[in-house]
């Protein structure tokens, strides 16, 4: 045994006095109260655009543990319209590369060494809210680095083959260079996973893929959902919604040729690069929005019968946010929406909405129709209570307790 043994109370305790591990714990247990520990927050990147679940997280962490936090680049504390205004950020090279503001996704390469440059080695704990590279910070042997993974790189793993196919780098001999450079991203991806002591999951179909990826086991902690945000409504319109970015993945094409065989009325809220592609497939009983306020968003959502969601996610807030205004779900079977809603057909009468089995038109088609018939078995009540599982203060308790339980250096025994 050597001479000394360094806790994370940054006190030293001679060998006679830690004859084991059992008098390891209780000194620290003794002591703790004595030791404020330091804690550093990584996320990836900190823009007014960026505004979705993982960056919810990373303010619910800082609501509940006194963290000082870094980023890749950082554009929000100087915004006042952000809670982060004002606030001392860490930051990264990629700060100063041109339109890295507009997106550093553009920047994938580097991303990997950026991250790496942060110098966190006065900090005790490591926390790091993950969807891309956050992770892969370098850490000294004693530190503890605690992972909550949003997603493994989705165009990393799962989606690789979609990213290519919808990129112009996908093609020719780009095309040749993208699939190199995503090789090694992966392997980056799992090596850098080993920098991690603990990881928590958004659900339990994250976990799964963090296994899958990295053959480590993970924890499932929900993410917060702001659910007073969403005003509770038990008289609805005759129209159902659709609220979603317009890429690939979410496949909002199939919705609109689902209710161009239904011909009820679906409203579309959204932006992005399929918009044209769905603008040209929409019939007359479909009307598209586009991009519109977070209050118009929360007002269509507490108004429409049902809420429709075609997409494979890790979890689905919007599933969540259309349960607290006491909306129904129709939703693809897979996911985190098999964790998020309870199908009428499973759970009457304590069922939220309806999960269609198979990623196409008709598949949903039946799945409205069923709704149809029997929707009105579905009380708005009982979306509430669904929701209320994922609030922020029950995201709150969980995770400070797990990182309370778990912030203890690696020491050596």
């Amino acid at each position: 045994m050597i001479g000394y043994v360094s806790v994370i109370l940054g006190k030293r305790k001679p060998e006679s006095e830690l004859l084991n591990c059992q008098s390891l714990t209780a000194i620290i247990t003794a002591e703790i109260i004595d030791y404020p520990m330091k804690y550093a927050l990584v996320h990836e990147w900190l823009t007014p655009k960026a505004t979705g679940g993982s960056e919810l997280v990373v303010k619910e962490i800082l609501q509940c543990l006194e963290a000082d936090l870094y980023a890749l680049i950082d554009f929000e504390s100087t915004n006042p319209d952000s809670y982060l205004y004002g606030r001392s950020i860490g930051t990264t090279f990629l700060q100063n590369f041109p339109k890295a503001r507009n997106g550093v996704q553009k920047y994938l390469p580097f991303l990997p060494l950026a991250i790496e440059q942060l110098d966190l080695k006065d900090y005790d704990v490591i926390l790091s809210s993950s969807h891309c590279v956050a992770k892969g910070v370098l850490i000294r042997p004693d530190q503890v680095h605690i992972c909550y993974c949003h997603t493994p790189m989705r165009y990393a793993w799962d989606l690789t083959f979609d990213y290519l196919a919808n990129s112009k780098l996908g093609r020719g001999l780009p095309g040749i260079f993208t699939r190199y450079l995503l090789h090694g991203l992966r392997q980056w991806d799992v090596i850098s996973a080993n920098r991690v002591d603990y990881f928590l999951a958004n659900s339990h179909h994250t976990a799964r893929r963090i296994w899958r990826c990295y053959r480590r086991e993970a924890k499932v902690i929900y993410p917060p959902v702001q659910i007073e945000r969403f005003p509770y409504q038990e008289k609805k319109e005759d129209f159902y919604l659709v609220v979603s970015r317009l890429v690939s993945y979410k496949k909002v094409p199939l919705i609109v040729e689902a209710f161009n065989q239904l011909g009820l009325p679906l409203v579309v809220i959204g932006d992005g690069p399929q918009m044209a592609l769905i603008r040209h497939l929409a019939r007359d009983n479909i009307q598209i929005l586009g991009a519109v306020s977070d209050r118009m968003v929360a007002e269509y959502m507490s108004k429409a019968k049902a809420f429709i969601y075609a997409a494979c996610e890790d979890f689905g807030i919007a599933l969540v946010e259309a349960q607290a205004c006491g909306t129904p779900v129709i939703a693809f079977a897979a996911g985190g929406a098999l964790e998020t809603v309870r199908d009428l057909r499973e759970n009457s009468p304590q069922g939220t909405g309806l999960l269609f089995g198979e990623q196409n038109p008709q598949s949903l088609v039946e799945a409205v129709k069923y709704f149809v018939d029997q929707g009105d078995k579905i009380a708005p009540e009982s979306c509430r209570q669904q929701a209320n599982r994922f609030t922020p203060e029950i995201f709150q308790s969980k995770y400070s307790l797990f990182v309370e339980e778990h912030s203890i250096s690696k020491s050596y025994c």
